[in-house]
């Protein structure tokens, strides 16, 4: 395996990234231990926002300040994500990988220990450098762990990861706090970590460094016309789902008048639509990036619509919400696909332009989210999602043709 990486990186190297990853053999075991990264990484970030009362309580400070251990965490990932290969661009990939899974560990240890905010907060500036470091190089590792051509199915595999933490890490946290306390809650996270931080420790091969990455390096990548089309995709489609999906409850709430039980179901419904969505992109990535792309944004503008023409109906309201939980899945295999086809002798850097992008299309869709709630109502948010993904999807149709999208 370690004989066949070499091989690969020696290749890379000298411009032949997609015929040299062709030859190498599928890892598929540490392709494996990376999504058991991943789901550990996305259930940490997320768990406080199933505790943050009882974790607020017995650390004496109001939920507010509490919910901001989440917003910490998204904000040093967003600045580590595209400076992290430069950080680390002598050390072994491998080394790189398994430092990021440790802190995944660490964080959540001083989390549960925690007896003040500070300390809180201390575990999840930690946890935002384990996640953006993490997320940067997930799609570099993935394109060297298996053949470029199934890259696609492999980053499927990491993202399964995120569905999984999508769909278990509130309702299990939250049952896990109430019955035996929230700090076990995050010892449970810990035990997530150190299980990924040993398959990793036993399946990835070692992986030099490769590419030059520098803020020169990153400034290039900017020039690159696919490159430039695939973020600005991002700021369309992905601002668009955070828009609509963060007031998602208040919509169920007002417009089909759902019952929070029934919210619940519905929430569960987006998350299994997810899971399947990752294998669905998979399958239509190896025939057309360009068609996978474009179809997940205009789904999720076109559920959009059906919500504000018909989202009266509650039966019809929960297929759209399924519906787009499993074209929102298809985005992030695409688009880091897309990102490692378009720049596989800097896969690094690129990945790293495409976390903070992701994280920026985040919070501007949830504060433009907020703005039209506040101004138009429940649907307000949903329209804007509407908008903005069908936007994005007009954009990959039409300029992702002659080559604007790497082998579309």
């Amino acid at each position: 395996m370690d004989s066949a990486a070499a091989t690969a990186t020696a290749s890379l190297g000298a411009g032949k990234a997609e015929t040299s990853t062709d030859e190498a053999s599928p890892a598929w075991a540490a392709v494996v231990s990376l999504s058991l990264g991943v789901f550990g990484l996305v259930t940490a970030e997320f768990l406080p926002v199933s505790l943050l009362t009882p974790l607020a309580g017995d650390l004496g400070i109001s939920v507010g300040a509490a919910g901001q251990a989440v917003t910490a965490t998204a904000v040093v990932g967003a600045v580590v994500a595209p400076t992290m290969a430069i950080m680390t661009r002598g050390v072994d990939r491998r080394y790189v990988m398994w430092a990021f899974s440790l802190g995944l560990l660490v964080s959540n240890l001083i989390a549960a220990f925690a007896t003040n905010f500070a300390m809180l907060l201390t575990a999840r500036i930690i946890l935002g450098v384990a996640l953006g470091g993490f997320w940067s190089m997930a799609a570099a590792m993935a394109m060297r762990l298996v053949p470029m051509r199934l890259v696609p199915r492999a980053m499927s595999i990491i993202l399964t990861g995120v569905s999984f933490a999508t769909v278990s890490a509130a309702p299990i946290g939250a049952y896990i706090g109430d019955v035996w306390g929230w700090r076990t809650a995050f010892f449970s996270a810990a035990g997530v970590g150190l299980l990924a931080l040993i398959a990793q420790l036993a399946t990835l091969p070692s992986l030099p460094p490769i590419g030059s990455p520098s803020i020169a390096t990153l400034l290039a990548l900017l020039k690159r016309p696919s490159l430039r089309l695939a973020l600005f995709t991002v700021l369309l489609a992905v601002s668009g789902h955070f828009a609509g999906f963060t007031y998602i409850r208040p919509l169920l709430e007002e417009v089909p008048m759902l019952s929070v039980t029934s919210i619940s179901l519905v929430l569960l419904g987006f998350g299994i639509g997810g899971f399947f969505g990752n294998f669905a992109g998979a399958f239509l990535l190896e025939r057309s990036l360009r068609v996978e792309v474009a179809l997940g944004a205009f789904a999720i503008g076109l559920m959009a619509v059906l919500l504000i023409l018909f989202g009266a109906s509650p039966w019809l309201a929960a297929i759209a919400v399924t519906i787009w939980g499993f074209a929102f899945s298809m985005l992030p295999v695409g688009l880091s696909t897309w990102m490692v086809r378009a720049a596989p002798d800097e896969a690094e850097g690129a990945g790293g332009l495409l976390v903070a992008t992701f994280q920026i299309a985040i919070a501007s869709g949830a504060l433009l989210g907020g703005v039209f709630v506040d101004g138009f109502g429940a649907l307000g948010a949903t329209t804007y999602a509407a908008i903005a993904a069908l936007l994005g999807a007009a954009l990959v149709f039409t300029r992702g043709r002659n080559g604007g999208v790497p082998n579309s």
